[in-house]
């Protein structure tokens, strides 16, 4: 399997006004997504608000980015949930063959233990023929995956190979850097902290702001892997009040704000969401307008 590393996107899900999935849009957002030089796509991400979407939703949305990908970037496969049974019935609802990993969240609202949490990727582990990407979001799933549980994940199971860290704390993905074997990969979750996640030894991240802007972003995570380290941060920082933005009410109501700005897709989202306010709506579109020719890419 060719390693995942360096700069994937977890794409939204574009919404028609009526709610209803705008399949038009996904070849306008695949094909932005490969010529601005992401190195692979995530489907079913957080940031596909795949909580929303009917399991024939899932199917079928897949399937879309799957023939309009038509094997340029490798994809990655979002499938987590709470119920580990449920989740592992959901496995057999998709051909593996066009994905290179597995992207599967810990364990939300249920709480489990450490041992809970490792127990449920044994689980996941055995019943998968592809590789497993952990993904560590403390602020959604409400428990935190311990480094020791990730070390013990990472040797006991030769296929879970990475881990997407979104915990926020720096000294825990230094940890993890320090103590996982060298064949496991450490990959940012968090856009803000990527760069200093790569300069510490995380191998790329995967990111939300990259579905605006990724050229740019991939800039900063390809400039980081190579180690120019000045020229890394001078795009970052150029970026940094855009990347912030974006997440002030929540992920993906700021970057489908930027997606209708730069007319990739409507701005739609589906409930609980909802739009951005009108202020943040202002000063997301004044920003972005800061930074990127908003004409050339609608063109």
């Amino acid at each position: 399997m060719k390693e995942i590393q360096g700069h994937g996107v977890a794409m939204i899900t574009p919404f028609k006004k009526d709610g209803s999935i705008d399949f038009d849009a996904i070849p306008v957002i695949v094909n932005h997504l490969i010529s601005g030089g992401v190195d692979f796509i995530v489907v079913l991400g957080t940031t596909a608000e795949t909580a929303t979407l009917s399991k024939d939703e899932k199917i079928a949305l897949v399937e879309k980015v799957i023939k309009v990908n038509s094997g340029r970037l490798p994809l990655v496969l979002g499938l987590g949930g709470n119920d580990t049974h449920e989740l592992l019935e959901m496995f057999d609802c998709f051909d593996f063959s066009f994905f290179s990993a597995i992207l599967s969240v810990s364990p939300y609202y249920n709480k489990p233990s450490q041992e809970g949490i490792y127990q449920h990727f044994k689980s996941i582990a055995f019943h998968s023929s592809l590789p497993i990407i952990i993904y560590n979001v403390p602020s959604r799933t409400a428990v935190n995956i311990a480094p020791e549980t990730v070390l013990r994940l990472a040797k006991d199971f030769k296929n879970i190979i990475a881990i997407k860290e979104a915990s926020g704390n720096l000294q825990q993905a230094q940890t993890l850097i320090k103590t996982c074997p060298p064949t496991f990969s450490i990959l940012s979750g968090d856009d803000e902290m990527s760069l200093p996640m790569i300069l510490a030894g995380a191998k790329g991240v995967i990111s939300v702001i990259g579905n605006a802007i990724p050229e740019q972003y991939s800039k900063i995570i390809h400039q980081g892997l190579l180690r120019k380290i000045d020229d890394a941060y001078s795009i970052q920082y150029k970026f940094l009040d855009l990347i912030r933005m974006i997440y002030l009410e929540g992920n993906p109501t700021g970057i489908k704000v930027l997606m209708k700005t730069l007319g990739l897709c409507e701005n739609n989202l589906r409930l609980p969401l909802v739009q951005a306010s009108k202020h943040l709506t202002i000063q997301l579109i004044d920003e972005l307008k800061k930074l990127v020719s908003v004409q050339t890419t609608q063109s």
